[in-house]
Order: C-alpha cells, then structure tokens, then sequence
C-alpha cells in the first residue's frame, strides 16, 4: 500500500501498486472506482493491456481525448451500450461516435463510402473532426440507435489510440458528463460529475482542447455533405478541404 487520504464529496482513496506504478481506488458504499494514471504522450503498454482488459469485460470506461474526456466501451456489447445512455441519462435516439485507429478501420465500418471522406480524413485526421457516414454489417443497429449511421473520428491522443489499436475494435467516444452539464477536460471533474456511476477513470492529464469535434455529415448521398457542428475547426477549412 502507498498510502491513504480522505477526498471531496465523501470518496476515500487507497494507492497501490499495478504492474510497479501506482493507481488509485477509490471507495464509495459498498462499490470500488479506480482511477489510472496513464502518460498523455507515451501510455504505458501494461496499462492500455489493463484497459483493453476491462472493455472486454464489458466495462464503461472514461479516457481523455483531444477535445474531452469520454466515454469508452465495446461498440459490439450491447448492455455496455445501454449503460452509457444509463449513465448521461442520454436520450436513446441519439447516436454514438466511435473512436478510431485509422482511415483503414472506418472503410471496414462503413459502407458506400464517399471519396470526400478520403479528402477530410486526408487533412483533419488525426484531429477534433467527426464524420457520419452510413454504417457497415460489423456494427449492431443498436449501437447506430437504429439510425443506420455512425460517426467516425480519429483522435489527435494517444491514449484512446493505443486502446483502439490494441483493442482491434473502436470504442465510443461520447462526452464524460451527464447530459445537459458542461463537458470534462480533466479527470476530476469526471469524477465530481459521474465517478459514482463508472468503474474506471483514466486519469491522462487535461486535455489538448476545450471545444467540441466539428461535425460534417457524409451519410447524405453521393458527393453532398452538410456541417452539424462547428467545432474545433471552422467551417471554412472544411470548405477548402471539400473543394480542393
């Protein structure tokens, strides 16, 4: 044991050693939630494994992004879908984005492609762009909340990248903060907001922004697409990168 204090809001924490390193655990009732200290830059490999090996259990898990902190699960699970719109309490019409190693893994995702996808990932890949595009046989309608679209981005984090990579398999990205509250950008206001309803907290430092993905919807048809949102990249680089 490294050692035990007293937190905020009634959490106590025990440090102990994981693979030479330490985390956190942290206790409330009966229940235990762990935090996991990874490198922003340079995650060490035992502990994108101990990750990997929670997702597969079916846990919800919160990482940093470069916008975020989000949501992590098994887009495949079923139930740890269903526990994420428990946890937002997010309405269920609306879909998941999902978190992606490579341009590679969203042309096995999706189906009917555009070149404009090419174009955007091209230029904005690795980067705070999410793009719909009409969803694959690979994904459960379920986790497309039935809307036969996804939403694709790779992020400019290694972290998430490391999981997804090791993993095989993207994972979701929504926003770690119950719906209608203001999103994370550290660790602790995860907790603060949801700590008593995940099992884990990947604790990667802040994050690189403070503004949401810009949005761009490709699932439209052939050659058309529309901006939802105007995020982190403005709406005219999108432009330029479309009509180059």
């Amino acid at each position: 044991m490294c050692g035990r204090v007293h937190l905020q809001q009634g959490w106590c924490c025990v440090s102990f050693r994981l693979y030479g390193t330490c985390k956190l655990v942290l206790e409330v009732g009966l229940l235990v939630r762990e935090i996991l200290r990874v490198h922003p830059d340079e995650p060490q490999p035992d502990r994108i494994d101990f990750i990997v090996s929670r997702l597969r259990m079916g846990d919800v898990i919160a990482m940093p992004t470069d916008t975020f902190y989000g949501l992590a699960v098994d887009p495949v699970n079923l139930h740890a879908v269903e526990q994420i719109y428990q946890i937002k309490t997010r309405q269920k019409h609306k879909p998941l984005s999902l978190l992606i190693a490579s341009l590679s893994m969203a042309y096995e995702l999706a189906r009917d492609t555009d070149p404009l996808l090419d174009k955007l990932a091209d230029k904005f890949w690795p980067g705070p762009l999410t793009v719909i595009v009409r969803a694959g046989t690979k994904l459960p309608l379920r986790s497309t909340a039935n809307t036969g679209n996804v939403a694709l981005r790779v992020p400019d984090a290694a972290i998430p990248r490391a999981v997804v990579e090791k993993f095989g398999l993207p994972i979701t990205a929504t926003s770690a903060n119950l719906q209608g509250a203001s999103e994370c950008t550290h660790a602790a206001c995860v907790r603060d907001q949801i700590g008593d309803r995940i099992p884990l907290i990947v604790d990667g430092g802040p994050t690189g922004r403070a503004q949401p993905t810009t949005i761009v919807d490709l699932s439209i048809g052939p050659g058309r697409w529309e901006i939802l949102r105007e995020g982190a990249i403005p709406t005219h680089e999108i432009v330029m990168a479309l009509e180059r």
